[in-house]
Order: structure tokens, then C-alpha cells, then sequence
């Protein structure tokens, strides 16, 4: 498992073989005397360390764990080991190379052992360090943890608790957030660039992009390599980048694919820190493709270098100091104030002139390519604290570690908004399931519109649409509800825009009597004071800016579009200027305003002034989709952020054995006294049953329960047992018999043979709903909501977040349904037990995140009464979790900045743990792949 340390020098940490041994002796061997008397506190021989390196790797066998902290071609850099102690306790010793020392692998070594200790049961760890060892003591005082530090005869005993606090998971958080700014920033603002492969010809891109950089300022040194020229655009050339006589901060290589790794270990010499990969020929070719990028890769990592791309167009910074534009892109990149990532080189050429037609303008700009290093998540890092910066967009195509890229995101977003353009809507992407709620959820793109809205990132469904919300949010405050105001001259796109808004959300409300009043004083004959305002045709400019100003301080009012069609005799220079002074005159308001100009001659410039920007469009329905998702982050801003539910009551020790003796069995779909069991561990409890393998027995369990029972048949394959017959409801008890034999007639004659029945005493009645959860091969459990029954699919109405949930974001989930109005009381009915249900979706969200190998599971229906709820029915299929390093990574359950995963996730279990499960609690210290 890969991390990347504050200076961008990336390591690996996994859990040590009986294979290492020879490694280990050879990294003890390599240390200084005074680190391995720091470490075994004397004199050591080699005779000793041999045997030490001996028993450290088999150290898994004996209830500790060992690790190995990697660079390069896994040559050992570090060690740290703990071992059991007594009942919770535990001895941890550290060893870090000295080269490697001061640049926070020390750090991520103890976080890695403390992990691995929580998870096998320790709760305080022990370390010793002699006196004089003040770089180690500082190591375990800066992480974090509540270290306490007492004397002992000739040396100091750390002890600090094996559970992350939160002040660990800051430091953590802090440290890889700023180890991804700072390697992003080595990009933007480079002292020199040499450009490898730069050519004299024009129309190529080796031509271009060296053209580009000198042509657009940059403010340091560029330097043309080319073995073929002494000359490139008359710049004098040099053979390779070794050539070069001073430093190179960033290369941008522009050779074949077969020349790239050579290139790479010439910038490897050189000691150049950061490349820009352009060349194509690598993953997105396969084959050989894959290859070569994980070779260049591994060649990158070793010597500390970082990468954007390969297959990429190159990156722009704007800033004057700078003037960076490393890309072949035929226009200029006009100056602005949104950051832009694309995966694809060629709609981010068209991007920045799109960008720049439009007046918006670009701060920095990044073409990701096959993202074999720096990703979306490095990017957002960085465009957090950038002060240039106010909006965000990204084209995404893919996601390398979709729950990393939410967590960051929903802290980055809080900040500024983020836009984004996810392609791949189309059916290609269903997932063939066979539960309800696999069927409702089956389509990935449900899942990553999930993870957009629990992130707070907007999300739109086209690139013109995403520039009309950068439009908005890169010069108006974020609405703070959805009530829309709309001024026109014209009635009908004042109606237009009214339909528009209500479509995607918005309200178009009654406005207050005083503003009516108002707007009625000084309108003519014919005019509408209502909501549209509509003031006729004849309306001036001055009565533009006093409208706008009359309805943006009505208390009813969050927006206000403003729509002008020019008639014959006003000017739509003039109109501009006045709802200009008009939103001018609102801004202690904080409510944006939106203007709509109807005319073929373009948006009149005047709406930019030097203080002020008005978004513009040419049709109201662009502006209120715009606004729709600029109320919806509005809302996302002002909702409380809570950290998930956790239930300490919850016995997932309990469901932990039910689950892996399923699989042991290979089991797939469970019975129902093993759902029950897994159920009830999470205090969930299913309604009073029994389970019969006889119709005699059913008949003896419907006597037991003294009441209507609902007869469920169970048969391999079976699994909707409605539509098969195999479900009877409200059954007497003394019927039973006879109802459990038709059963088994009725069933036999459609090919299935009963293996037994499920008796269950009989619900009251109560508004059907479903909660279920289906495991994201990429996105981990995603939870499911809604209308549930035997009609669940067809009616549709569910509502879907990724697991676990916060009470808040639980309930905002429920709002969202149709059904909403069944659960407050409708047409008469009581409110049902809205808490319960509630707690329903906490509890099952707790449970799909502690218990992975959960991969579908249904409780359909959830009956939700007056008080209380019942599950009346629930099924859960179990599977292995994938041993690959694409497992999901585990999001956090105590705070959503947090670097450490659920304490209940399955980091080391000594050295047997798979290298892809290693410490899922440092997953934001971790893992390149991209987000």
C-alpha cells in the first residue's frame, strides 16, 4: 500500500513475510551504531540481529504484527512491530532509515501499528526510547495521539491509546492534505521548464506546446531538449535534460511511449521533481499500455518525482507571476477565477476558449489524462486554500477511490463550490442484481448522484450547464432557500421561467402585501405586481432596477431573475446597467440575481462592471436550472454536518460469525434464523417467527403464536416469493396445516421444491417502505430508501446515500420521497413513527459499514406504524470481500475530515492480512490511485 509523505517522496507499508527476513537483517546491517543502539538499547551483534530478524517476521504467528515500510524496488526504509504485552496492552518498538528520518514515515508507522492494534483487541500501546533520542520522542509527542511520557531507570516509556483520537486524525488529515497541496503546487509555480521533445516545427505538438510557453509569458527559464537541434524557435537546445546547466523544476515530456522511461530516469538524474507526462500509448491503449504506465509509475515513486498524466494536454497556471501555459492548445487561456480538471485532453482545449467567450476565465487548469498519479483529490487539496480560486469544475470520467474523493470533497466544498460533469449516464453501467433493492439501485450512475449530493459537489448534466453555474457562483452568493422573485416586460417567458423553477425544485412564491403594494404604485395599467412580476412591455430601465430592488428585499424572496425582451424602444445596454445598480443596492441582501436578455445580438457587456458581475443567459429556463443547482448547494452549506450514527449497543462481534460461517459454507443468500440473528445484533428485530420444516410444524408454531401468521415458503432460487405463491397472509392457526401443504403442491408444480416455511406472527397495519443496501464493487455499501411492498419497483420511489449516515442526512433522505406525505399523515391518516424509521436506516447503515461482506440485503416490507415499525420481511446475500487492491476503502465514522476508516474495519491481523487490507484507517494518508 502506497503513501505519499510531505515531500512527495512516496513509500510503501505492508506487513512482513518469513520471506523478509533477509531484508530486514540487510536494513539492520545498513544502520548507523547509534540508530541500532536507539532501537535495542546496547550494543548489538550481527549474530543477534539475525535472529531478531528471524523471529520479527514470524511475529504474526505469535499474536503481534510486523511491518515493513518500502521505497523504490522495495528496499526496506523502516520497521515497526508490536507484541502483546497482557489483556489490552502491547510493546511497540520503530525503526526508520536515516536518510529517511524528519520527512514523516515515522509518523505514518506509528498510525499503521496503533491501527493494527485496535483492530486485534489492544487498547494502550507502550513504547520505550532512551533520553537522548529526542527525534522519536517528538514523533509520537506531534501525532496526535494523547501520548503520556513517564521516566523509567535509563529510559522514557510513551504510552498512548491504540484507538485514533481526534486529535490524530487532524494531524493525519493535516499532513496528507498538505503533502498533496505542496506537490500540486511544484506544478503551477516552477522556476524552469524543460520540454522534452520540443520541436521546430509548427502544428506538432512538441511544436506548440514549447511555442505556447514562450508565447504566453512564463516567467522563469524554458529550455528545449531535441538530440536533433541546436536550436529550437531560437532558443538554444540542449541534447538531454542532464545537458541543462541549472535546476529543472518541471519537465514536460513529449516523446513516444517507447522513449518515456528513458526520459524519465534522465529526469531521475537530474533531480527534476515534477513531470507532465503528454505522450500517449499507455493505459488507455491496454496491454503492453498498462504495463509501461505502471513501470513509469514505479520508476517515479522511486526517485521522489510526481506526475500529471501520461495521455494528457498539459496544465495552465494564469497568475501574472507565473504565466504557465504547458499545453498545445491553439488559444490563450483568458485570466480568471475558476480552476478546471479534465480527464479529456481534447474537450479541455475547447474548454479554455469556452471559458474564455464567456468572460470567465481561467485561474488554473489541469488535464489529468490517464491520472496514473495526481488526481482530482491532489487537485481539490490544493484549489481549497488557493486564494484564486472560487469556483470548481471538473470532467470526471472515472474514479480510482470514489469515498476518498467524497471526503475530501465535502470539506473542500465548504469552502467553495465544486462543479462537476460525470459522463457515463448511459444503461451499459447495470449491474445484474436480484433483490429489490439491487434492481432499484442497480445503475451506477444513482450511485455516484448519491455521492455528489452527500459531498455537496453540484452536479449538471452538461458542460454548457456547468459554466452557467460557475457563472452564478463565481459572482452571487449561493441562494439560501429556493424561493425565486422573476421581473419581466414580457408575460409569457416570465411563465416560462415560473414552470422552469418549479421543475427542478425551486418555488415561485406569493410575494409579501408590502411589496406588492409597492411594485402596485409604481407599475401602469395592465402590469402584474404578482409573482411573476410582469411589467408589460412598456417597462424602462428605471422601472427594471426599482423592481428588481422591491421584490430582492421582500423576506419571501431567496433569488431574482430578471427576464428583458427588447421591444422597439429601449435599449438592452440601458436595462443591463440598471439591474446592475439594482443588485448593486442588494447586496447586503446576500440573494443573488440572475438576468435573462431574449435577443440574437448576444448579452450586452454592461452587466460586468468593476465591482459587480451579473449572470446572463438567453433563455429563463438556462437560468433557473442554473439557480436550482445553486439553491441546492445553497441548502447543502446550511444543513448542520454531523458525523455518522454509531450504536453502542450493535454486537457486530455476533454477526461477524453468523457472516463467515455463511461463507465458510459458501452460503450466498442466508436463512432466515441466520438474518434474524445479524438483524437483532444491530437491534433490529424481526417480528415473533419460527422456522418448520414440516406442515406439521407449521401448524404446531401458528398454534405456539396464537394468532394470524403469514406463511413464508423457502426454496433454492426462490427469491421473490410473492410472484411465486409462496407467501399466505393472515392464516388462523388452525389452517395452517392446510395452507403449508398447498404450499408445497402449488410450488412443486412450478418446478421448486419447499425446504421449509417461515411462520411469522401476522403486522398491524402500517405505510410500507424498503430500506435495503447494495455493496458497490467501487463505492462500498450504498444505502437504499422508499415506497417498499410488492410494488417497490414499479412505483420507483427510492431515495439512495452511501453508508453510514448521520441522523440529519437520514432524515433529509426520507423528505426527498413521494411517499414523504404517508409517513406525516395523509388524507386523514395518523402520522406514522417517523424516529423509528429513522433509526431503521441508521442501524442498517451501521451495519452494511462494519459487515463489508454484506452484499445485498432487503427489509421490504418495514412497516412504519403510529409507533414503532415492524420487519416483516428480510433477506441478505453474503460474499467474500475482494482480495485486490481495489477493495473500497471505509469512510470514516466519526468525522468526515478524518483520515481513519470505521474502527471496525479489517486493517492487520498479523502478517497474514493481505497487503491490500493493510490500516484502511489511514486511507487519506494512503493509496495514489485516483480519486
Amino acid at each position: 500500500m502506497d503513501f505519499i509523505l510531505r515531500d512527495g517522496a512516496a513509500v510503501g507499508i505492508r506487513p512482513t513475510t518469513s520471506d523478509d527476513a533477509a531484508a530486514l537483517l540487510d536494513f539492520f546491517r545498513a544502520r548507523s551504531p547509534e540508530s541500532l543502539h536507539s532501537r535495542f538499547f546496547g550494543v548489538v551483534g550481527d549474530a543477534f540481529l539475525q535472529e531478531e530478524s528471524v523471529r520479527l517476521t514470524r511475529m504474526g504467528t505469535e499474536g503481534g504484527v510486523s511491518l515493513l515500510a518500502t521505497a523504490g524496488d522495495d528496499d526496506v526504509i523502516g520497521h515497526a512491530s508490536y507484541h502483546p504485552s497482557g489483556h489490552d496492552r502491547a510493546e511497540a518498538d520503530f525503526l526508520v532509515a536515516e536518510s529517511w528520518q524528519g520527512r514523516g514515515l515515522g509518523t505514518l508507522l506509528v498510525g499503521a501499528i496503533a491501527d493494527a492494534a485496535a483492530e486485534n483487541g489492544v487498547r494502550r500501546i507502550q513504547a520505550a526510547v532512551l533520553p537522548a533520542n529526542h527525534r522519536m520522542l517528538q514523533v509520537f509527542l506531534d501525532s496526535g495521539y494523547e501520548a503520556r511520557v513517564r521516566p523509567e531507570p535509563g529510559r522514557l516509556v510513551v504510552e498512548f491509546p491504540a484507538d485514533g483520537t481526534p486529535g490524530a486524525r487532524e494531524r493525519f488529515e493535516e499532513r496528507e492534505w498538505l503533502a498533496a497541496a505542496t506537490a500540486v503546487e511544484g506544478f503551477f509555480r516552477p522556476r524552469s521548464v524543460a520540454v522534452i521533445g520540443a520541436s521546430r516545427r509548427h502544428r506538432t505538438i512538441g511544436g506548440e506546446l514549447f511555442r505556447n510557453l514562450l508565447r504566453y509569458g512564463f516567467t522563469g527559464s524554458v529550455f528545449p531538449v531535441n538530440p536533433s537541434a541546436s536550436s529550437v524557435q531560437g532558443v538554444f537546445a540542449y541534447p538531454t535534460v542532464e545537458d541543462i546547466p541549472v535546476d529543472v523544476d518541471l519537465a514536460v515530456i513529449v516523446v513516444p511511449a517507447s522513449a518515456v522511461l528513458e526520459v524519465v530516469e534522465q529526469c531521475s538524474r537530474k533531480g527534476v521533481r515534477r513531470l507532465v507526462v503528454i505522450s500517449a500509448g499507455f493505459s488507455e491503449v491496454g496491454g503492453e499500455g498498462v504495463d509501461l504506465q505502471r513501470t513509469l509509475l514505479q520508476r517515479c515513486r522511486a526517485a521522489g518525482m510526481r506526475v500529471i498524466g501520461p495521455n494528457c494536454m498539459g496544465i495552465v497556471n494564469t497568475d501574472e507571476a507565473w504565466r504557465l501555459n504547458a499545453t498545445f492548445a491553439p488559444t490563450e487561456p483568458e485570466r480568471g477565477r475558476l480552476a478546471f480538471m479534465s480527464q479529456s485532453g481534447a474537450l479541455g482545449l475547447a474548454i479554455m476558449d469556452y471559458a474564455g467567450r464567456l468572460g470567465l476565465g481561467l485561474s488554473t487548469f489541469v488535464s489529468v489524462g490517464n491520472k496514473a498519479d495526481i488526481s482530482g483529490n491532489d487537485l481539490l487539496r490544493y484549489w481549497a486554500d488557493d486564494p484564486s480560486v472560487d469556483v470548481i469544475l471538473l470532467y470526471l470520467e472515472s474514479f480510482g477511490n470514489p469515498r476518498k474523493f467524497s471526503r475530501i470533497a465535502r470539506r473542500v466544498g465548504r469552502r467553495k463550490p465544486i462543479v462537476a460533469v460525470k459522463s457515463g449516464r448511459s444503461p451499459a453501467g447495470l449491474r445484474a442484481t436480484s433483490s429489490h433493492t439491487g434492481a432499484l439501485i442497480s445503475a451506477s450512475d444513482t450511485t455516484v448522484d448519491a455521492l455528489f449530493r452527500h459531498a455537496g459537489v453540484i452536479r449538471t448534466d452538461t458542460m454548457e450547464e456547468m459554466f452557467d453555474v460557475a457563472s452564478v457562483l463565481a459572482h452571487q452568493p449561493p441562494p439560501r432557500g429556493p424561493r425565486v422573485a422573476i421581473v419581466t416586460n414580457a408575460g409569457g417567458p416570465g411563465i416560462l421561467c415560473a414552470d422552469a423553477c418549479a421543475a427542478e425544485g425551486l418555488e415561485v412564491p406569493s410575494l409579501t402585501p408590502p411589496t406588492v403594494d409597492a411594485l402596485r404604485e409604481m407599475l401602469p395599467s395592465g402590469a402584474s405586481p404578482q409573482n411573476p412580476v410582469d411589467m408589460i412591455a412598456s417597462a424602462s430601465p428605471a422601472d427594471f432596477r426599482r423592481a428588481v430592488e422591491i421584490v430582492g428585499r421582500d423576506p419571501q424572496v431567496d433569488a431574482v431573475i430578471a427576464i428583458f425582451v427588447p421591444p422597439v424602444v429601449t435599449r438592452s445596454e440601458d436595462v443591463a446597467r440598471s439591474i446592475v445598480e439594482a443588485a448593486r443596492a442588494l447586496r447586503d441582501e446576500a440573494k443573488p440575481v440572475l438576468t435573462v436578455f431574449m435577443q440574437s445580438r448576444g448579452l450586452p457587456p454592461d452587466l460586468s462592471a468593476d465591482d459587480l458581475r451579473l449572470p446572463a443567459f438567453t433563455f429563463p429556463e438556462s437560468a433557473a436550472i442554473a439557480l436550482a443547482r445553486a439553491a441546492h448547494y445553497g441548502a447543502w452549506l446550511a444543513r448542520p454536518h454531523t458525523p455518522p450514527a454509531r450504536f453502542p449497543d450493535a454486537r457486530r462481534g455476533q454477526a461477524a460469525s453468523v457472516v463467515a460461517r455463511a461463507l465458510a459454507e459458501e452460503k450466498g443468500w442466508l436463512d432466515a434464523g441466520e438474518v434474524a440473528t445479524i438483524l437483532e445484533s444491530y437491534g433490529l428485530p424481526v417480528l415473533e417467527q419460527r422456522w418448520c420444516a414440516t406442515a406439521e410444524e407449521v401448524e404446531e408454531a401458528a398454534m405456539a403464536i396464537g394468532a394470524p401468521v403469514a406463511l413464508k415458503g423457502a426454496a433454492t432460487g426462490l427469491v421473490h416469493k410473492t410472484e411465486a405463491g409462496a407467501v399466505a397472509l393472515g392464516v388462523e392457526p388452525a389452517d395452517a396445516r392446510q395452507a403449508a401443504t398447498g404450499m408445497v403442491e402449488r410450488l412443486r408444480a412450478e418446478g421448486h421444491e419447499i425446504e421449509g416455511f417461515l411462520v411469522q406472527r401476522m403486522a398491524k397495519e402500517g405505510v410500507e417502505m424498503i430500506v435495503g443496501v447494495v455493496h458497490d464493487e467501487h463505492f462500498g455499501p450504498v444505502l437504499a430508501c422508499g415506497a417498499g411492498g410488492t410494488l417497490v419497483e414499479l412505483l420507483g420511489d427510492v431515495v439512495v446515500r452511501i453508508a453510514p449516515l448521520s441522523e440529519d442526512e437520514a432524515r433529509a433522505m426520507l423528505r426527498e420521497l413521494r411517499t414523504w406525505p404517508a409517513l406525516t399523515g395523509y388524507r386523514g391518516t395518523p402520522p406514522g413513527d417517523v424516529d423509528a424509521l429513522v433509526e431503521v436506516v441508521l442501524r442498517v447503515g451501521v451495519m452494511a459499514d462494519d459487515l463489508p461482506e454484506i452484499r445485498e440485503l432487503d427489509l421490504n416490507p418495514v412497516l412504519v406504524h403510529e409507533q414503532g415499525i415492524s420487519l416483516v420481511d428480510a433477506r441478505i446475500r453474503v460474499e467474500h470481500q475482494p482480495r485486490t487492491g481495489e477493495r473500497p476503502p471505509r469512510p470514516s465514522t466519526s468525522s468526515d475530515q478524518s483520515p481513519f476508516g470505521s474502527p471496525n474495519a479489517s486493517p492487520l491481523r498479523g502478517s497474514r492480512m493481505p497487503v491490500d487490507q493493510l490500516s484502511p484507517a489511514l486511507d487519506d494518508a494512503r493509496d495514489r490511485r485516483p480519486g
